[in-house]
Formats: C-alpha cells, structure tokens, sequence
C-alpha cells in the first residue's frame, strides 16, 4: 500500500450523540487517482488489517498500552507483504507484548514464543487445547503452515530460513 492515502474525518454533530459531539471516519484511498472512502465501506480485509498494524505501529510509542492483540491480521495477505507484516510486528514486540493469531509463516517465523491451538471433538462437546512448541516442533509446525508436509527437505529447510 505504498501509494495508499489515508486521512480521519472528523464532524461537528448539531446534536450531542451516545459517542459525543463528532463523528470520526476513517479515510483510504487504497490506490492511486481514488478518492478518499470510508475505510469500513471500501477496505478489503487485508487492508483493514494493514491499517490498523499502522495505526497500532504509530501510537505504539505513545500509548500506555502494554499488550497489543492481531487476531488473523494475515487475511488477504500475499507472501511479501506478510514478511513486511512480520517484521512490523517484531518491531513492536521491542516495547510492547505481542499476541497475534496467524496462519501465515512468514508472520508466525518472526514469533519469539510459539503456540499451537488445536480444536478436538468429542463426542459432541469440542475441546480447544493449546500448547508451547520448542525445537524442531516449531521448526515443524512453520513447514506444516506453509502447506506442505513439515517431514520433507524443502519444507524444513524453507522453515528455517523463514526463522533466521
């Protein structure tokens, strides 16, 4: 989104709103020679995703938040922009904690701690469990996130790669 042009708007409202005296709407032009829309008419969810990584990125050194959350920030993201993804939030990991849910591997590569969560069914009752994987598990697991079957010499040796 390297020519992507954002802005805010803000209205002055004659009556007093549940939220306030002003309304304020996000603003992208996702391409060149479009105007401005609102962003939650126009934005694609990747581009949602992106811009709230921006956003989040830029008030990082401001806010007194100490835990930022990305639940799937990977939708409708290609393979390079998922690299600039992660790298953006390993960055922000530097003075915030990080918690985000992918399913991209580019983006798991760059996690300093790595989880698994599984949805089991029994029965009829589904169970969700979670664990650390450490080592070659994790190793395994980016292999396995990229499509392929974690076992085989490409997958492993792409895996590793994504992680250094």
């Amino acid at each position: 989104m390297e020519q992507a042009k954002y802005t805010t708007r803000v209205t002055h409202l004659d009556e007093p709103g549940a939220n306030g005296m002003e309304k304020t709407e996000f603003m992208l032009a996702a391409n060149p020679g479009l105007p401005p829309a609102p962003l939650r008419k126009i934005g694609s969810g990747g581009e949602i995703s992106r811009v709230m990584l921006s956003l989040k990125s830029v008030l990082a050194s401001r806010d007194m938040i100490p835990t930022l959350v990305f639940d799937e920030i990977d939708v409708g993201l290609s393979g390079e922009t998922a690299l600039r993804v992660g790298k953006l939030m390993e960055t922000l990991s530097d003075s915030h904690q990080v918690l985000c849910v992918t399913h991209h591997a580019p983006i798991a590569a760059r996690a300093e701690n790595h989880l698994s969560v599984r949805k089991n069914t029994v029965k009829k009752d589904t169970f969700t469990g979670m664990r650390v994987l450490r080592g070659d598990e994790r190793l395994e697991e980016i292999a396995r996130m990229m499509g392929g079957e974690a076992s085989t010499d490409a997958g492993m040796k792409l895996a590793r790669q994504l992680m250094d």
